[in-house]
């Protein structure tokens, strides 16, 4: 119906509209890397419409990737693959084991906790489900947890490198729609902590249900001890996410300057440790390189695709479609959550936020949304798509590092996806969840 809707009201789509859209779909189906398809469907939208001279494409890719904000990428990627080299991130998994320790299902809980503090330095998910896999798989398995549920733990743990700021995806979604990339890092702070204690609470839960952990029998004074003792071993590894932090949220430094300093920091953590060589180098700036060239091409290519859908009305005819379904505001944010989940089980975090939020922003918009609640709620959404079959790159991750099967750890992962998905219900609906902390101008 929403379809049938959309060709009604948007401005005369026709080819214009539905030839790019095959072509986009056909190539992704072949596999074609997704920065390839979206530039093929972006180029024959802009020969068939005319909407903008193909002459001016190349001045459109460049100008899309020509700001300062995106040198934040690169160097947030670049900072984790440091952390992983000099061993920092195990101080982390020390120090969440000591304050999980207590617990039922205390590794379990580490494992998310090491998640959620590797997602804030490094602001990509699967370089935290590679990082944090490697560490925490096999002994999971070793603490009694079947090894696809070990893979699911992790896969889910490490959606948090997109949520819990500073995140790659909010710096994107700031550049697309002209939102500062600050304000969203501490919009997104309350709803990151939700969706990791929604897994904390999903892996205490199915221990309880299961009894694949148990907890440590441990005086209070024993608990205190060890946690000191982590806390002194590893206490300098906190130095990198409290420079991210205190710099952005005190407004001393832009998400770039930050990201750029904790490279420089843990740099020089690393040698001082004697953990990092400058043999090290080149192999770390290629993996950070393979991944900033997976991201930024698709920026480029959504650039022109994003300005050829809005000459050729498809933002405003999709508002018009959706409000003539239905013009209830918990109907039109249910039909946005239901778009967004579809689209992560699909396609990744980066071509959604170019291509679907100048779509849906029109609709939120519409219902007097806030745009920085609209923000987190997308991404929040997109998010879940992370361990959500076909494509779930999270998953494919862990299936990577362990052999395991793909289908298997999906499975094991539904919990988790339930719980998550109702916190960005929550998200979708309770506007103070994102804006509590911000100014007043921003509420």
């Amino acid at each position: 119906m929403l379809w049938n809707q959309l060709q009604e009201q948007t401005i005369d789509l026709g080819w214009d509209f539905y030839g790019p859209v095959l072509l986009f779909v056909a190539l992704v189906a072949l596999a074609v890397p997704v920065w390839a398809a979206i530039g093929s469907a972006a180029i024959l939208m802009l020969v068939i419409s005319g909407a903008l001279p193909l002459s001016l494409v190349g001045e459109s890719l460049f100008h899309g990737i020509d700001h300062f904000a995106l040198t934040a990428v690169p160097l947030f990627i670049l900072t984790g693959d440091v952390l992983v080299r000099t061993g920092l991130s195990r101080k982390f998994l020390d120090v969440a084991e000591a304050l999980t320790q207590f617990a039922k299902g205390g590794f379990g809980s580490a494992t998310v906790l090491v998640c959620g503090m590797f997602a804030a330095i490094s602001g990509s998910d699967a370089a935290g489900a590679a990082a944090v896999g490697r560490m925490t798989i096999d002994r999971l398995v070793e603490s009694g947890y079947p090894r696809p549920y070990a893979c699911a733990l992790v896969a889910a743990g490490a959606c948090t490198g997109i949520l819990i700021p500073p995140s790659i995806a909010y710096i994107i979604i700031g550049l697309v729609l002209g939102i500062s990339a600050s304000t969203l890092f501490l919009a997104a702070v309350i709803p990151g902590l939700a969706i990791l204690l929604s897994i904390l609470a999903t892996n205490i839960i199915m221990n309880r249900l299961y009894g694949w952990e148990g907890g440590g029998n441990i005086s209070m004074s024993e608990y205190f001890s060890r946690l000191g003792a982590a806390l002194k071993s590893g206490w300098y590894a906190f130095i990198v996410p409290g420079i991210i932090f205190y710099g952005i949220f005190s407004g001393r430094l832009t998400p770039t300057e930050a990201g750029a300093t904790a490279v420089v920091v843990t740099i020089i953590m690393g040698f001082i440790l004697g953990t990092l060589k400058l043999s090290d180098f080149p192999a770390m700036l290629v993996s950070s390189a393979k991944v900033n060239g997976i991201i930024l091409p698709i920026i480029a290519f959504s650039l022109p695709l994003a300005q050829a859908l809005a000459i050729l009305g498809v933002p405003q005819g999709f508002v018009s479609a959706a409000t003539s379904v239905s013009e209830e505001p918990w109907v039109l944010i249910l039909m946005m959550i239901l778009i967004l989940m579809a689209a992560g089980c699909v396609m990744e975090t980066t071509p959604n936020i170019v291509i679907l939020a100048p779509i849906l922003k029109p609709l939120a918009d519409s219902i007097g949304m806030n745009e920085i609640q609209f923000c987190i709620m997308m991404i929040t959404a997109l998010g879940v798509g992370f361990i959500t079959p076909p494509l779930g790159l999270n998953l494919f991750v862990v299936a990577g590092l362990t052999g395991e099967s793909i289908l298997k750890i999906a499975y094991r992962a539904v919990p988790f996806v339930f719980f998550m998905l109702l916190v960005t219900v929550m998200i979708a609906y309770i506007p103070a969840i994102s804006t509590t902390l911000l100014p007043e101008i921003y509420r």
